[in-house]
């Protein structure tokens, strides 16, 4: 089959679940990714013939999407902070906030801070991205999942970084293995009540635990972080946080009872209420 054929049948087969522009935001990544060519190759040679192999792939992507599973699993792998990372469904996809958050802390820090740690890594891609930018810096991430911290070291292979990874919930944590000059992190941190708000390729086929927190302790994570942040920050060490945009009061409450100071909000790229940094300054 040649391949302007293919992109009729794509189109035609998902038209119902997904509009145009994504439809073909799609065709050009696993075009990409099963064919090895890119969205000008096909424009100017509509004709190229396509292997069964590879249209089987193809055929069996159309698939899966119509179950409304994320791109980024089907192909097994995305793009944050310019790198490459590799997702499945231990990890979360990472989000263009979360890029926020990392361009803020790069852009903040002092050049000299010697040591970072990442909790709740996921696919490792803020460890992963602070080591890649901060080669002085020694970088560690821990996450309660294995799984998710099989795809992290993956991952630092992949963009050839040393990040020093450990496995540790933090909920019942009591130590970190060292203290630190930062402490950044992305929790879980929607609320139950939130999820009819989801699309249906989150609520799907991400991992819960890497999402949701209940309605009755939505700081839940927030609050774990801080305490042992406040023994395990150097002095005038720094806390970064992605939070959720509707608990920002709550956040700043939080963190000042437990004598954090210097607390900042700021807004993402949708003027929403998402990161947060504060600093713990010794008594």
């Amino acid at each position: 089959m040649i391949i302007s054929e293919i992109k009729k049948y794509f189109f035609a087969s998902l038209a119902d679940l997904y509009p145009k522009e994504e439809l073909l935001s799609f065709f050009n990544i696993l075009s990409q990714e099963y064919f090895g060519l890119s969205r000008l190759e096909i424009a100017l040679n509509p004709k190229i013939q396509i292997s069964t192999e590879a249209l089987n792939k193809m055929k069996e992507a159309i698939t899966r999407l119509k179950k409304q599973e994320p791109i980024q699993y089907i192909t097994g792998n995305t793009e944050f902070y310019g790198l490459a990372f590799l997702v499945n469904e231990h990890s979360l996809i990472p989000r263009p906030e979360t890029e926020e958050l990392v361009d803020w802390v790069l852009n903040d820090i002092h050049p000299k801070v010697k040591s970072i740690l990442d909790v709740g890594t996921g696919s490792g891609c803020i460890a992963i991205s602070l080591a890649k930018n901060l080669l002085h810096a020694d970088i560690s991430a821990l996450d309660f999942s294995e799984g998710a911290l099989d795809i992290a070291k993956r991952n630092a292979i992949l963009n050839k970084v040393n990040v020093n990874f450990f496995q540790q919930d933090i909920l019942k944590a009591k130590n970190f293995p060292q203290k630190y000059d930062v402490i950044i992190s992305n929790p879980p941190y929607v609320r139950e009540q939130e999820k009819q708000a989801m699309q249906q390729n989150v609520l799907g086929y991400e991992p819960e635990s890497a999402l949701f927190v209940s309605d009755q302790d939505p700081l839940l994570f927030y609050r774990s972080i801080a305490i042992l942040a406040k023994d395990f920050l150097n002095p005038n060490g720094i806390l970064f946080f992605e939070i959720n945009e509707f608990l920002a009061k709550e956040m700043i409450a939080l963190l000042a009872s437990e004598g954090f100071k210097e607390i900042e909000v700021r807004k993402d790229i949708y003027g929403k209420n998402r990161m947060l940094k504060c600093t713990r300054f010794l008594p």
